[in-house]
């Protein structure tokens, strides 16, 4: 099972030059069964990545491109009247697939976000008053681009709350873009070939999501963690700056995540157990989506992950 992750790793890898954290977090969020949101600006391969994922995959994959005028049906499916018969048949729309790419999701409206957010919470549909069950490998890997600001819906805190990670994606090195550069140099169309055959199939992704579970997670580790997401809610306790930068700390499902995040990340890298760096590397990707900053802390620049990182100096780890 772990040499199939690997495999798709040194795919993204090949493909997603300069990019070793997404790639991996990509596989962590796979593993769990957790929704993904990628964040950065055009250009920066979010696309491409979760093209490849899908494309090492045996699972059915299908892109949903978030415009202003896509209503929920678009999405969920309808009923269709079929005259001839005198009865209504339900369409299914792309969510009834196994990886779901929500393409510049801040660009759909309101409605299509809330029926995106019953999809991923529950993993079911409702339609006409008739709840349909989703794939049981249904995941969601969303996009957006954080410095547009015509034509989007800011996404609301119930439905960011849901995604397991937000990957915030930055731009390359010097090294990484002259890499890059070469490589479209080289092709022969100037494009990566993506359309490879797959490593994994739905079997041994469901062994492994299983395996991952028994990762062991010390008590010390549990408790740290649970300090952690404690600490956010209540700043004043530890440290007085974290106070005045936090106006609301994450929820229970953060923790949750977290120790999910970190039993992946520890099963990627071929160990049978959670260490403190599993926890710290990834909370930042867990829990600053799920942190609301005073007024004052955001003009003056404090961002949430810099918060995380100052609640990561905060509580000290075991």
């Amino acid at each position: 099972m772990r040499k199939q992750f690997l495999a798709l790793r040194e795919r993204l890898d090949a493909v997603v030059l300069g990019q070793p954290a997404l790639n991996e977090r990509l596989l962590v969020g796979l593993l769990v069964g957790g929704h993904m949101l990628l964040e950065g600006v055009p250009g920066l391969a979010k696309t491409t990545a979760v093209r490849v994922l899908a494309a090492g995959l045996a699972l059915r994959f299908k892109r949903i491109q978030f415009t202003p005028d896509l209503i929920p049906g678009d999405i969920t499916g309808s009923e269709i009247y079929l005259p001839q018969e005198g009865r209504f048949r339900f369409a299914e729309g792309p969510l009834f697939n196994d990886i779901i790419l929500a393409d510049e999701i801040n660009r759909a409206p309101p409605k299509v976000q809330s029926a995106l957010l019953e999809a991923m919470e529950e993993r079911q549909v409702t339609v006409g008053g008739i709840s349909r069950p989703l794939s049981p490998h249904f995941l969601v890997i969303a996009t957006q681009n954080p410095i547009e600001q015509e034509g989007t819906y800011p996404l609301p805190e119930a439905q960011v709350d849901r995604f397991f990670m937000k990957i915030h994606i930055d731009y390359p090195d010097e090294s990484t873009e002259l890499a890059l550069l070469r490589r479209q140099r080289d092709s022969h169309d100037g494009t990566e070939d993506v359309s490879l055959p797959p490593v994994m199939d739905a079997k041994a992704l469901q062994a492994a999501r299983c395996r991952y579970r028994e990762i062991y997670l010390d008590e010390m580790l549990e408790r740290y963690i649970v300090a952690l997401v404690q600490t956010s809610r209540q700043p004043a306790t530890r440290d007085a700056e974290l106070d005045e930068w936090l106006e609301r700390g994450a929820s229970p499902r953060a923790t949750l995540a977290l120790a999910q995040a970190a039993r992946g990340r520890a099963f990627l890298r071929e160990r049978d157990f959670v260490t403190p760096e599993d926890i710290m590397t990834l909370a930042g990707d867990v829990l600053h989506h799920r942190l609301a900053l005073r007024f004052d802390a955001q003009a003056a620049g404090v961002t949430p992950r810099q918060a995380v990182a100052r609640l990561l100096e905060t509580v000290p780890a075991p």
